[in-house]
């Protein structure tokens, strides 16, 4: 080989080392796919000179190998996996994330349907309203669920579950879905001095679309979070916590669990509702989140395997993203502004990021073999695209040990171009932070692959 040739294969060799690096915070040209708006990265910068929203300044970092067991060695078979691997990275965000909920179905737990009818919303659904008791207790903590299923097609009925954000009653303007009585956060809803009011009925409608879901054959069940713990912080006294929390010499340990604990665990408790439901099909049931509920529906997708779909809208930090990338929101950032989300061991990770021996890749991995679908959007960068589809990506490895394919690509889509071909689905779509039709429609196109629900009609 020339000289001339040798240089320029070596500076070929020596690119693809630098570019190749993801960790660098850099990406190959050819693996780019979608980017951030500059003017929109310039005046985010602008509004908050603290936070980082420019590529180039993330730093360098290792991810944890979801693939290497806690004594350094290489899990090389699903068996191991399964046998020992999971349960290890399952504890660690036990441990230093989520922290401890209390395991299995409460034994006084019960479940009473308030409201059933059989034609609502012009003939077109069944409706049921269920309020499940934690402990048997009428003066004690409860939630209701709010179901919907298709009034035509065969039963049982393949559904998606998902807290809101304001009460069951503002998902749709159906005048018998019972006002929440519970605590709402200030302006959620149309609330006043915490409380609902009849004029937010239907108020966040759009984010549920429900007679898309229903003409597509699935049935919709919401539980309004407050129910299970009220989201501001007053030192676990309310909700779920003081019923369940083990307190050792009076107090609450570094890895008892937050909120975000105890919102997953009440969507397992909805599913064991689910079981007893002949109406609703216990085998595919997809859990579903937005925001803060994304990074919920992860954490109880991760624990408990009987959903069989995972989704994940717009999680962010602590949800989908790659905590090391310390773009958007920041580990101190979302335990100063939320310090009740998480366990507070998560706290001794604030501005030390690298020292977790977890990151949101291995979050996603515990799904597995199950179907998760991540979603990211344009403008949303707080919640760091990029982040969140960078860890669908290195969650590939536990997939492809269990022999299927994950997100099936390498590279970042581009803009509302979703990637639906392996069992992790993405797409990065326009627009802004919020759940929409669009997003509604991918999540009910994969569900439809992974379940064959098409075949089953």
């Amino acid at each position: 080989m020339s000289d001339s040739k040798l240089l320029t294969s070596s500076l070929i060799v020596l690119c693809a080392a630098f570019f190749g690096a993801e960790s660098s915070g850099f990406a190959r040209t050819s693996e780019v796919g979608w980017k951030a708006s500059s003017e929109l990265v310039d005046s985010l910068s602008k509004q908050s000179a603290e936070t980082n929203y420019r590529e180039q300044k993330v730093p360098k970092y290792a991810l944890p190998d979801p693939l290497v067991a806690s004594d350094g060695k290489k899990v090389t078979d699903a068996a191991a996996w399964q046998a020992e691997r999971r349960a290890q990275v399952l504890d660690l965000f036990r441990t230093h994330l989520y922290g401890r909920a209390p395991v299995g179905r409460p034994k006084n737990m019960t479940f009473e349907q308030f409201d059933f009818e059989r034609n609502v919303l012009g003939g077109s659904a069944i409706r049921k309203q269920v309020s499940v008791s934690f402990t048997g207790k009428k003066d004690a903590p409860a939630m209701d669920i709010l179901i919907y299923l298709p009034n035509t097609g065969s039963k049982p009925v393949a559904t998606f579950v998902l807290l809101n954000f304001g009460g069951n009653h503002t998902i749709n303007a159906d005048p018998a879905i019972k006002l929440s009585t519970s605590w709402m956060r200030p302006g959620r809803g149309g609330s006043v001095n915490n409380l609902a009011t009849e004029q937010s009925r239907g108020s966040s409608s759009s984010s549920y679309p429900l007679a898309s879901i229903l003409k597509r054959g699935y049935g919709l069940a919401t539980i309004y979070y407050g129910d299970i713990d009220p989201d501001f912080h007053d030192g676990f006294k309310n909700g779920v916590h003081p019923l369940f929390d083990k307190l050792r010499n009076g107090e609450r340990q570094g890895d008892a669990w937050g909120s975000i604990g105890a919102w997953a665990w009440g969507l397992s408790r909805a599913m064991d509702y689910f079981e007893t439901d002949a109406d609703i099909d216990q085998a595919r049931i997809s859990v579903l989140g937005h925001s803060r509920l994304g990074k919920t529906a992860l954490w109880a997708g991760a624990q408990d395997e009987r959903f069989a779909f995972v989704i994940s809208n717009n999680s962010g930090c602590g949800g989908a993203a790659l905590s090391r990338r310390r773009f958007g929101e920041t580990v101190g950032r979302i335990n100063t502004s939320f310090p009740h989300w998480f366990c507070e061991n998560f706290k001794k990770f604030n501005d030390n990021e690298d020292d977790l021996p977890v990151d949101q890749h291995m979050l996603i991995s515990l799904m597995a073999p199950r179907p998760v679908y991540v979603t990211s959007a344009d403008k949303d960068l707080w919640a760091d695209p990029r982040g969140e589809f960078l860890a669908c990506k290195h969650a590939g490895p536990v997939y492809r040990l269990l022999g299927i394919d994950g997100l099936g690509t390498g590279r970042m889509p581009a803009l509302d171009k979703p990637i639906k071909k392996g069992t992790i689905g993405y797409h990065v779509r326009s627009g802004g932070h919020g759940l929409t039709e669009y997003d509604w429609q991918n999540f009910m196109d994969f569900a439809d692959k992974h379940f064959a629900l098409r075949g089953r009609k």
